[in-house]
């Protein structure tokens, strides 16, 4: 009986994490549409950013240059619930939150040795097609750039 009551419990939260995972609209890949953004001269350019389930978490992994020309790969893995989570591989941050706002709009910061580089709001637009990356963001000089990047949905 244990067993059975213990499979049912544990089947029932995989499939409601399953189900707000493929319910959330930030879930998916999603690839940067230049044209339509606009970084600051040391803003480093996320080209791919994806959103997919990973358990209970959301595991978010993003792929793209820094204001130096060279790659970038990083990855967090954690709730939107305003927490902070480790990100890993990013030389520019090692913790990341994110806080649902509403159905379509997230609010996040990232942090490098305790002090916040990054802040800004994601907004999923209604038919889900298209998101926009409203961020400030804080370089090793000092230096503050305002970002706008605009994403669709692949």
């Amino acid at each position: 009986m244990k067993v059975k009551t213990f499979a049912l419990v544990a089947f029932l939260c995989f499939a409601g994490v399953a189900l707000y995972a493929a319910e959330d609209a930030n879930m998916g890949t999603w690839k940067l549409n230049e044209a339509k953004s606009m970084f600051g001269s040391s803003a480093q350019r996320n080209h791919t950013v994806a959103y997919e389930a990973a358990g209970d978490s959301i595991k978010v992994t993003i792929d793209g240059v820094g204001a130096d020309g060279k790659a970038l790969h990083n990855e967090w893995t954690g709730k939107f619930d305003g927490k902070e989570y480790a990100v890993t591989s990013d030389p520019n941050s090692d913790m990341r939150w994110y806080k649902k706002v509403n159905a379509h709009t997230l609010m996040f910061a990232t942090k490098k040795d305790g002090k916040v580089v990054q802040s800004g709001r994601i907004v999923v637009a209604p038919d889900g097609k298209s998101r926009t990356v409203t961020s400030t963001t804080t370089d090793s000089m000092g230096k503050k750039n305002k970002i706008v990047a605009v994403y669709e949905k692949q």
